[in-house]
């Protein structure tokens, strides 16, 4: 007999919280270099019996970024350190495509997955920011469809190198003298339009085969990619209908690939203010809203939607801009939440302050396992990238008071049943493809 469907959850950690005003109320403490503070949430999500903690990144910086992504610690050092403090939880860190070498990354990730007992998951992203490039010496950043055909090629050759051993190589016959058996070590020797390596990598292969592969592109190619190699799919949705037909969408993808459907997680992002009652949970928000930076505001929103906004009157309609080929989903989903809210711009910049576009959830905790729930149970999501609006008190609100009531209406677990990031998911581990 089959157990019931229950939804995955996972934590996606800014460190100065998510909403630009976050690290500014009471008791929040701020910063992505805060080890001490992100270690105490990781062991909080563990607590909570989460599938996995997820750290974003990326490779350039402004003074007027958001403020949990000025400064940070560089994420797969940062999950290295994570696994030597947790046991159970899944360890996701974004990599980009664009502006690493598949060599270097695939030794990375095995690493973690290694030290972790096959906890590790990758974020593939090809790297939203066009000013990153002058950072690795380069003068263009590549088009949108071009990075993610690097993309798909990258994933070929990493997977290459992580089928460089097979399973079981280890011997350590010291009557023998014989340390591995040479027959399992191949050499991918791979050659492709991006990229070559030869290999093998010097690594045995990972206790998962390879990482939780996770992406959240929302274009043609982003879709296609994703219905390719994604296991988790980190979305950007306000609208249940809108997000019932993109998860519909991927799983179709994913079969027409060869793949299960069940084996591609659909995860939109969440962001939830709790009270203990709806007015209180209201004024919490109210609270943020009055310490947010309206100039930071504005350039996240601008960042989101690919257009400079100065020349925009505040209280006027949203612009109807075309896609940039920067974060498509991000924009198309914005652009929808205006028109069918017919907010101004001002308003759309309020917004994306409190959650970068992603869902918000404002109300008591029964109310927020209400709207994690009907989505789960219509479809429109597998679980969910909670994102709370700032550290350590808004996500401990939603362990200790939403979690349990997830529990005990039957859609999420009490206790961990699997030791791999793959076995919370219930997805298989690959066979070795040398």
């Amino acid at each position: 007999m089959s157990l019931p469907r229950q939804m995955h959850l996972g934590v996606f950690i800014l460190g100065a919280g998510h909403h630009i005003a976050g690290w500014r109320m009471p008791g929040a403490e701020a910063g992505s270099e805060n080890l001490d503070l992100i270690v105490r949430v990781a062991r909080k999500a563990e607590e909570g019996k989460f599938d996995l903690l997820f750290l974003a990144d990326a490779v350039n910086t402004r003074p007027d970024m958001h403020p949990s992504m000025v400064l940070r610690l560089e994420p797969l050092t940062l999950l290295a350190a994570l696994s030597m403090v947790t046991r159970n939880i899944g360890l996701a860190a974004t990599a980009s495509t664009t502006y690493t070498e598949p060599y270097n990354l695939a030794r990375y990730l095995g690493s973690i997955d290694h030290m972790s007992g096959g906890r590790c998951g990758w974020n593939i992203v090809t790297g939203a920011f066009a000013e990153a490039a002058a950072n690795f010496g380069r003068d263009k950043h590549p088009e949108h469809d071009e990075r993610y055909a690097i993309a798909a090629e990258f994933v070929q050759v990493a997977k290459a190198l992580w089928d460089s051993c097979e399973d079981g190589i280890w011997q350590l016959d010291q009557a023998a003298g014989r340390f591995i058996d040479a027959a399992k070590m191949h050499t991918p020797d791979f050659k492709g339009r991006y990229f070559s390596s030869k290999g093998p990598l010097n690594m045995s292969r990972m206790p998962q085969g390879y990482p939780v592969m996770i992406q959240a592109g929302a274009s043609e190619a982003g879709r296609d990619l994703a219905g390719q190699i994604a296991e988790i799919v980190y979305a950007v949705h306000q609208d249940m209908a809108v997000a019932q037909a993109f998860s519909a969408d991927l799983k179709q993808r994913a079969a027409a690939f060869g793949r299960s459907p069940d084996h591609i997680k659909i995860m939109p992002g969440v962001s939830a203010i709790i009270g203990g009652t709806e007015a209180e949970a209201k004024a919490k928000l109210a609270t943020l809203g009055e310490c947010a930076d309206p100039v930071v505001a504005l350039r996240v929103l601008a960042e989101r939607l690919g257009h400079d906004l100065g020349g925009y009157d505040l209280d006027g309609p949203v612009p109807d801009l075309p896609p940039s080929g920067i974060m498509r989903g991000h924009a198309e989903t914005l652009q929808a939440l205006a028109k069918k809210e017919n907010l101004t711009l001002r308003q759309l910049r309020n917004v994306v302050a409190a959650t970068m576009g992603h869902r918000l959830i404002v109300g008591t905790p029964e109310q927020v396992a209400d709207g994690l729930q009907e989505w789960f149970e219509a479809g429109a999501a597998d679980g969910f990238n909670i994102m709370p609006p700032w550290f350590p008190g808004a996500f401990d609100d939603f362990v200790d008071q939403v979690v349990p009531i997830l529990q005990k209406r039957g859609l999420f677990r009490r206790e961990y049943t699997a030791s791999t990031l793959r076995g919370h998911l219930g997805l298989p581990r690959p066979e070795w493809g040398g």
